[in-house]
């Protein structure tokens, strides 16, 4: 079943990528969006992700698994096929609308069946599997997304229903409801494993969201920092991908290295290289330092993802709410982060410096989610001390 369901995810993420991703480009060049109005776009998408990813699990205990995956894909079939037809400058806000929801809805449940019946060892394994499946697809999406723009607009929407399509014909054998490991099954984490997962997980959690708000930021002023560095929009959405395509290789890097389980210091090296990521890639103002920041950016934003998840199904059981906590973190990431870009460009008018007013409207976004995953980076450090005095091990 994991062939059936990797292949789902990629091409599912392949699908979506056009609108998550693509739009922008789409919006920049053929509706004449400017970065305000994408971020706005992009700040419609991420409330309503969230939404859908909070309702994912409620839906999921009333009708069943398998019923909501199918309905989620086949609502954006249609949401597709709409688009497809005609999209301008209001409808586009409804159809992001509409996708975001039922992206948000769809995703925590794949993660359920993903991660559903394995051990903790063997989730490494299989959440890094997965991990590549919906990331390789990304950078490829990207990319073709600027091509399809500049030859076959409608593509953009048309080609993604195809996709969907598939899917609903690879999803109808699923099992109604994923199997999940006994809650008492012997390779369950114990006591102090729980509690150093369960903090791992919230530190992880923070820098995941601080992830996925910076790059939301990012996805809405790539197209316009990739035109002002000489690029066309096809060309420009493919270099566009390179932080995917970095982030899809910290997958593949971290699920053959195990060294980063269980571990803080993979989340201390996360601190300091996701801003310095964003902030390159946002300023650089030149081709070698934007794709410098792009690969660091990338490479980091797979490394808190892919704990998040991992932590996130073994503390939760591989249920559909672990996922749904998961999703609807990315998806107020995808809100928040185009917020505090509007208001970064707010303070930049006033100050006459884009880069001042950037780090002045981004930067107590990513002190927060900082001071979130240290606190509990705190805590694991209190307790590992706590354990090491000689009246703890007696």
């Amino acid at each position: 079943m994991n062939l059936r369901l990797y292949t789902i995810t990629f091409i599912e993420s392949l699908a979506t990528t056009a609108a998550e991703r693509g739009i922008y480009f789409y919006a920049a060049s053929l509706l004449g969006f400017s970065d305000m109005q994408n971020l706005w776009l992009a700040l419609v998408f991420g409330a309503c992700y969230a939404a859908g990813a909070l309702l994912s699990h409620r839906c999921c205990v009333r009708w069943g698994e398998r019923r909501i995956l199918l309905l989620t894909v086949l609502g954006q079939l249609l949401v597709h096929v709409a688009m497809a037809i005609e999209v301008t400058g209001q409808t586009v806000y409804v159809g992001m609308a509409l996708i975001g929801l039922l992206n948000g809805m769809k995703w925590p449940v794949m993660e359920s069946y993903v991660g559903a019946g394995h051990t903790p060892q063997s989730a490494l394994k299989v959440v890094g599997q997965y991990n590549v499946s919906w990331a390789s697809a990304v950078p490829l999406g990207l990319a073709g997304s600027g091509a399809i723009i500049a030859c076959w607009p409608a593509g953009l929407f048309a080609l993604p229903a195809v996709v969907n399509l598939v899917s609903i014909i690879l999803l109808w054998p699923l099992p109604a409801v994923p199997v999940h490991m006994a809650d008492d099954h012997p390779q369950r984490p114990d006591e102090p494993a729980m509690f150093r997962y369960s903090h791992l997980l919230t530190a992880s959690r923070w820098l995941m969201f601080q992830s996925y708000a910076t790059l939301w930021i990012l996805a809405a002023l790539l197209p316009h920092i990739m035109t002002d560095l000489g690029f066309a929009v096809g060309l420009g959405a493919a270099l566009a991908g390179l932080l995917d395509a970095v982030r899809c290789i910290a997958f593949l890097l971290l699920q053959r290295w195990k060294g980063w389980h269980n571990r803080l210091a993979p989340l201390g090296v996360a601190l300091v290289a996701l801003p310095l990521g964003f902030f390159m890639v946002l300023l650089g103002g030149s081709a070698p330092l934007v794709f410098a920041g792009e690969l660091i950016f990338g490479l980091v934003a797979g490394q808190v993802y892919y704990a998040a998840l991992y932590y996130a199904l073994v503390v939760k059981n591989a249920s559909v709410d672990a996922g749904g906590a998961h999703e609807s973190l990315i998806g107020l990431g995808f809100g928040v982060g185009p917020l505090a870009g509007m208001a970064a460009q707010g303070i930049a008018v006033r100050v006459g410096s884009s880069a001042l007013g950037m780090v002045m409207g981004v930067g107590p976004l990513i002190l927060l989610c900082s001071a979130g995953a240290i606190r509990h980076g705190i805590k694991i450090i209190a307790r590992d001390r706590r354990s090491a005095l000689p009246e703890a091990r007696s």
